[in-house]
């Protein structure tokens, strides 16, 4: 998901896809240790889609680059 797609969305849908991708994290992390055959490129990009997400909810909270909160 690019930058100006989270900046899109509403301060709703960024919890909704916080939550969703968080409990995506926590299986492949789950599969990661019990099988050898979970995808590590994907745990990778959903810790920085997280990352951006609370970025931008942190800073829609604190008013900061002019993002108001939706």
């Amino acid at each position: 998901m690019k930058t100006e797609e989270t900046r899109s969305k509403t301060n709703s849908e960024l919890e909704f896809d916080l939550a969703n991708h968080k409990k995506e994290l926590f299986g492949l992390r789950f599969k990661a240790s019990t099988d050898s055959s979970a995808n590590p490129s994907r745990i990778r990009t959903l810790r920085r889609e997280i990352a951006r997400i609370k970025t931008l909810v942190n800073e829609r909270a604190q008013k900061i680059r002019g993002q108001e909160p939706r």
